[in-house]
């Protein structure tokens, strides 16, 4: 599968063996990374033909950024369906930063990451994907989560697009850098509860009225 900086953005073909299709290619990348993932075995994976796989998808940036939209979909909804409900505004934002936290430093996470900075120079629209389910799906998702807390006076947020994404910046601090360069060496539930904390508590403190 190849691609050209100069290529018009291939549309997604759908049937019958696209979900089929989506989670061979989902298991090889989560087991060998982008580059370490080949057509065979993705093919092998999905029990389908390579000529089945390429009428699907005729990249595998293309591919991999379809895989990396539907599981930044299937996380966020897990973490939507797993939120208690009615609870108090610290306990809704612990839970969503702990969920963002743990995709992040996850190796999808991570691949997806490094994927969309290495690549979308060369492939703008490979960039467009990911940012679209990943920072602007998040934004999107947080936004319907906050504003009941808004209307009800616990937050007050003039800009809820940049207070979303600062309470994910916030959520990318020290651990996920450091394992991006790979000095983070064993990451324990307290390193991850440090984070998780530290981020609610920053975002309370600048936009929370109790």
């Amino acid at each position: 599968m190849t691609a050209t900086a100069t290529e018009v953005s291939p549309e997604i073909k759908k049937g019958r063996k696209y979900d089929q299709v989506l989670e061979g290619a989902r298991a090889v990348f989560l087991r060998d990374g982008f580059e370490g993932a080949s057509v065979d075995d993705i093919a092998r994976s999905a029990s389908v033909s390579k000529a089945t796989l390429y009428s699907y998808f005729s990249d595998k940036r293309l591919l991999f950024s379809e895989v990396a939209r539907e599981e930044c979909n299937r996380q966020a909804q897990e973490a939507l369906d797993g939120m208690p409900q009615d609870a108090p505004i610290d306990v809704i934002l612990h839970e969503a930063a702990d969920k963002m936290v743990r995709f992040f430093l996850s190796d999808f996470g991570q691949q997806m990451y490094r994927i969309c900075v290495a690549e979308s120079d060369r492939f703008p629209e490979l960039g467009r994907r990911f940012y679209e389910s990943g920072p602007a799906m998040m934004r999107e998702k947080m936004t319907g989560l906050l504003t009941p807390y808004i209307d009800a006076g616990d937050l007050q947020i003039d800009d809820i697009d940049l207070a979303t994404s600062q309470l994910g910046e916030l959520c990318k601090s020290d651990l996920f850098v450091r394992m991006l360069c790979g000095v983070a060496g064993e990451i324990t539930e307290a390193d991850i509860d440090r984070v998780v904390t530290g981020a609610v508590d920053m975002f309370l403190a600048r936009y929370g009225t109790r």
